[in-house]
């Protein structure tokens, strides 16, 4: 029987595609014939006109924490349960996670079926948003990615000051030449997305997805001013560190004097001093509803308004399992409340 809360089909995606070989024991499940059935459920990425399931898998471990083969075994495991959209950096390992992406995409033969978001800004060879540089970004990511297009281009503002108009005019020439399909931002201040809009009267793209550090500790960087702007414009909001870096997956715990360390990643202090209520309250939820800490996390970002697929990095095959259950969780109210409480 599914586990209560969750997606019959999320349950059911995890069922082997085959029959395995030899006799086969008279109690063993059904083999699951056909396509993932994970494809049936899909989101609109705002106006990109990408059709995803509400996770996107992102790459910032591999080529660092994850090589190539292993990296390859976890976007596999993601398209099996009916994944569709990856997410990676040019910042990411030196690029090595988009040569690792790139790699992937050419073997399988899956470039049409995959939504590509990629961020931009942060390589040390093309660093920033300027005109020559975004250029060069781009043309680099699109050669270590070993396609044509990015389905949505994240302009990432927190490499260091811009002139937006001028990166806004370059971007519709990437967008004109069928380099990008679509405009994303990170790292853009409230102030600078309502800008942006206004240059959009000019002929400039529109901005349509937002990407911000947000999970159920680090609530305060979407603060109102964003979600109002974000609202307004009907963008699709993509959160990134949705696991606060595997802690809110509630595993690889190790306390350290002023903070805490997963994975050798440093926990600010005040992330400190609410975590442990916080992972107990997603545990006792996960308890009920029988699924991992990790889906209910999953969950408790697809229940916050304008929150389209959270961006969640995976760095070993079992966690994918985890991670996608977390689209077929419905969290109740008191459940949510629960949490808030627990991470206040």
């Amino acid at each position: 029987m599914a586990a209560v809360g969750v997606d019959a089909a999320v349950s059911a995606a995890s069922l082997p595609l085959v029959p395995a070989p030899g006799n086969v024991h008279p109690s063993a499940p059904i083999p699951v014939q056909g396509p993932p059935l994970g494809e049936a459920l899909r989101v609109g990425l705002g106006e990109t006109g990408a059709q995803i399931l509400p996770l996107i898998l992102g790459g910032a471990e591999f080529g660092w924490n994850v090589d190539l083969e292993s990296s390859h075994e976890i976007i596999d495991a993601y398209i099996e349960r009916g994944g569709n959209a990856l997410h990676t950096a040019d910042s990411f390992a030196g690029g090595r996670s988009e040569h690792i992406i790139g790699q992937w995409l050419h073997s399988r033969g899956l470039r049409d079926e995959i939504t590509l978001a990629v961020r931009v800004g942060g390589h040390p060879d093309n660093p920033g948003l300027g005109p020559v540089n975004l250029v060069r970004a781009v043309e680099a990511s699109l050669t270590r990615l070993r396609t044509d297009h990015i389905d949505v281009l994240y302009l990432d503002a927190a490499t260091g000051p811009i002139d937006l108009e001028q990166t806004l005019a370059t971007a519709d020439w990437l967008v004109e030449s069928g380099k990008a399909r679509a405009i994303g931002a990170a790292g853009f201040t409230a102030a600078q997305l309502v800008d942006a809009r206004i240059y959009v009267s000019a002929g400039y793209p529109r901005i349509t997805v937002l990407d911000v550090p947000f999970n159920v500790l680090r609530r305060h960087e979407f603060d109102a001013d964003l979600r109002l702007v974000a609202g307004a414009q009907g963008m699709a909001v993509t959160p990134s560190h949705a696991l606060e870096h595997g802690f809110l997956a509630g595993g690889h715990r190790t306390r350290l004097r002023g903070g805490l360390s997963v994975r050798g990643v440093q926990i600010a202090a005040n992330i400190n001093r609410r975590g442990s209520r916080t992972l107990r309250a997603l545990d006792a939820v996960g308890t009920d509803l029988g699924v991992p800490t990790a889906a209910v996390a999953v969950a408790w970002l697809l229940a916050q308004k304008l929150v389209t697929a959270p961006i969640v990095n995976a760095y070993a095959t079992q966690h994918v399992e985890e991670l996608v259950q977390g689209t077929g969780v419905r969290l109740s109210r008191s459940q949510l409340a629960d949490i808030a409480r627990a991470s206040e």
